[in-house]
């Protein structure tokens, strides 16, 4: 039986592939890629086909396209190793004056962690966080919000690439008024911050399931809608079993890995 032939999307995609990970010139991370017009000029192939195409390279994490700008290499080729146990230690996460562990695991990834601002308010948390504070249903807590950046140059005109959302809360009572409502939480990031205040977490829970993005989170990644997420939640809680901390995380399959490590009791 004769061997079938790849179809006209998966040959110029193959193609595209392997300019892109062998960093061809005007392939590189971050560089544009030629337009669907162009594309098509090049290949004789119909509009369509031009755009599954990207569409073959953004699912296998290689290209992103952006509104009115056009389609990038992804700047991250191969995937974000979030180390999921030692990241939240606390030299871990102060690493080098950073803000977080987050910022300190990029700096050992030789990445740059690219700040914006963050939307920090009070408003009445999802029910699951309400629960896991013991919170009455029309109570408030302390929020922070924000489209966390990486990038490879130090430049501070390079903006970067938006790798995860997060959004933080913490008890009204315990946040209130306190740094955890500005914009620089200092070295260590706000896990520090409520070590500070008597608040240290001890203990802390991840739960993690793929899902499918929605719409304003695969626009604030850059992502298309059916290119699946992690949706991670993080739960904090100190030595007396307070929870102190609900984060979720929204990050792109495509970007990330998750890896931990711990010790066994000898049998």
């Amino acid at each position: 039986m004769a061997k079938k032939e790849p179809g006209k999307v998966e040959t110029i995609a193959a193609e595209l592939r392997g300019k892109i990970e062998r960093s061809a010139p005007g392939f590189g991370p971050g560089d544009k890629l030629p337009s669907v017009a162009d594309l098509q000029a090049a290949h004789g192939i119909a509009f369509q086909t031009a755009r599954d195409v990207f569409r073959a390279l953004e699912r296998d994490g290689l290209a992103f396209t952006q509104q009115g700008r056009g389609s990038f290499v992804s700047p991250f080729i191969g995937k974000l190793t979030r180390d999921g146990v030692g990241r939240y230690q606390p030299s871990a996460r102060s690493e080098g004056g950073a803000r977080g562990a987050f910022e300190a695991e990029l700096n050992r990834l030789g990445l740059v962690y690219k700040p914006v601002a963050t939307d920090i308010g009070r408003a009445r948390p999802p029910k699951d966080v309400a629960t896991a504070f013991g919170l009455h249903h029309s109570a408030k807590a302390v929020y922070r919000s924000r489209a966390m950046r990486a990038g490879r140059d130090v430049s501070s005109s390079d903006e970067g690439f938006v790798v995860q959302l997060a959004t933080s809360w913490f008890p009204l009572d315990i946040a209130a008024d306190t740094r955890l409502e500005k914009q620089d939480t200092g070295p260590g990031g706000s896990k520090s911050r409520l070590a500070d205040l008597g608040f240290a977490q001890r203990r802390i829970r991840e739960s993690i399931e793929a899902r499918f993005p929605t719409e304003a989170e695969a626009e604030a990644l850059s992502i298309p809608d059916d290119r699946q997420v992690y949706e991670l939640v993080h739960q904090a809680s100190t030595e007396d079993g307070r929870v102190v901390e609900v984060a979720v995380h929204v990050m792109p399959v495509t970007i990330w890995r998750f890896s931990y490590t711990w010790e066994l009791d000898a049998e």
